[in-house]
């Protein structure tokens, strides 16, 4: 629950260690001048991630506390299938309850 100053790909200042980080936490030195205009500031709290997305499977080697970055990131196949789902679902009950003449119609087009 902190601002952390940040390039915006996904590079960071870590104050407490004075140097830049990686996306993934590594320490890194940037490569020639970056503009300091570019450099921007996020709120970033903390959130419980189930890392095998199973949220009935809360044992404690399940969890890891992620930023609102790095749990989008860590979850985003799991929405991709997610909205999948939810569109293949709401074509199946389509079909089945829908007027086939309305059906062939909307192929048509």
């Amino acid at each position: 629950m902190r601002r952390v100053a940040h390039l915006g790909d996904g590079r960071w200042w870590d104050a407490e260690a004075a140097c830049w980080r990686s996306a993934g936490g590594k320490r890194i030195t940037l490569k020639g001048d970056f503009i300091l205009k570019s450099v921007r500031t996020t709120y970033v709290v903390l959130a419980c991630a189930h890392l095998d997305h199973d949220p009935g499977n809360s044992m404690p080697g399940n969890l890891a506390a992620l930023c609102q970055r790095c749990h989008m990131i860590h979850d985003a196949a799991e929405h991709r299938w997610q909205r999948w789902w939810n569109v293949f679902r709401l074509r199946a009950i389509r079909d089945l309850y829908e007027d086939p003449r309305v059906t062939r119609e909307r192929g048509a087009r």
